[in-house]
């Protein structure tokens, strides 16, 4: 058995050296047949240097270099591509994901499943974190056909079967928690605690959160559209109501105030979600033109695994 591990990394210095010790470490421990494959997503530090330093080093390491950053969907996505092994598994290169978890994955993928997922406990996270995490699988899992569990990322184990299948989506907006879901195939869950960054500092932040949240609604499915159809069928009828009981009013009582406030409420209001339901469906045709385009998730700078020097 030989598994592929995919560690998407974005300026990451500080910690390259010891997360390569730390996985080496494991890995020659269970004596496991392995490849490190390391996607540089346009780093503006050292990262590339120091990942081409060690792969000269270590043999196990494969890397793939972006001509600019592209985003950890894209860096998973050529991970996935540049794969070999029987089964991958995909780790965050600040060391929150620990590699001692490893073991456990491949006992569970020797059980039969085709997914192993690390659930990650949220006690002792920062509250400025928590809320909003939880908020968004909220709104998430009301908008999408699949259930995405809170704590459930991209730290998990997935055989070859569910790699090919990934692969052969080829759509351009992914959003890769909805996309493992949505393949199948047996899980088995693994909870694990949350392990503080040890060194550097955290790319994202409250705005690529927002958006990440947002890509997530829109780039699944369609029931944002649906949900903004429902609503304003739903404010159509409320309307046609008020109308209708103006109208009775004003023919068995004529009219008695000019009901300014009402009007401006109702201009107010109407105006709000018109501008909403086409901000939704501006971000659907952007998405369609994207698509549409069909420009490559990235471009490869420069690598030494021999497949992606032609993709």
């Amino acid at each position: 058995m030989k598994l592929s591990l995919i560690i998407p990394i974005y300026n990451e210095e500080k910690n390259i050296s010891r997360l390569h010790h730390s996985i080496t470490q494991t890995m020659t421990e269970n004596d496991y047949n392995y490849e490190l494959i390391m996607i540089n997503d346009g780093s503006s530090d050292r990262s590339i240097e120091m990942i081409e330093a060690l792969s000269k080093q270590d043999p196990h390491i494969k890397y793939v270099s972006f001509s600019r950053n592209f985003g950890k969907e894209s860096a998973m996505l050529a991970g996935l591509k540049s794969a070999t092994g029987d089964a991958a598994i995909i780790l965050d290169a600040d060391l929150q994901h620990p590699p001692e978890l490893i073991p456990q994955f491949v006992a569970a993928y020797k059980e039969g499943y085709d997914q192993v997922v690390a659930r990650r406990d949220r006690d002792g996270e920062h509250i400025l974190r928590k809320i909003p995490s939880q908020l968004f699988y909220k709104l998430i899992n009301f908008n999408v056909d699949v259930d995405l569990v809170d704590g459930e990322g991209d730290f998990r184990l997935i055989s070859r079967v569910v790699i090919d299948s990934i692969l052969s989506l080829d759509e351009y907006n992914r959003f890769s928690k909805g996309i493992f879901e949505w393949v199948g195939y047996s899980k088995k869950t693994i909870p694990f605690k949350n392990v503080k960054r040890e060194a550097g500092q955290s790319s994202f932040n409250f705005l690529s959160l927002l958006d990440y949240a947002i890509d997530g609604v829109l780039s699944y499915n369609n029931k944002p559209l649906r949900v903004c159809f429902y609503f304003g069928t739903v404010t159509l009828i409320i309307c046609l109501l008020y109308i209708l009981t103006t109208l009775i009013q004003i023919i068995f009582h004529g009219i008695d105030e000019p009901g300014y406030f009402t009007i401006i409420s109702a201009i107010l209001f109407l105006g709000g979600v018109q501008l909403f339901s086409l901000g939704v469906i501006g971000e659907y045709i952007g998405r369609i033109y994207s698509e549409s385009k069909r420009r490559p998730h990235f471009i490869v700078e420069r690598t030494n695994v021999e497949a992606m020097k032609h993709d």
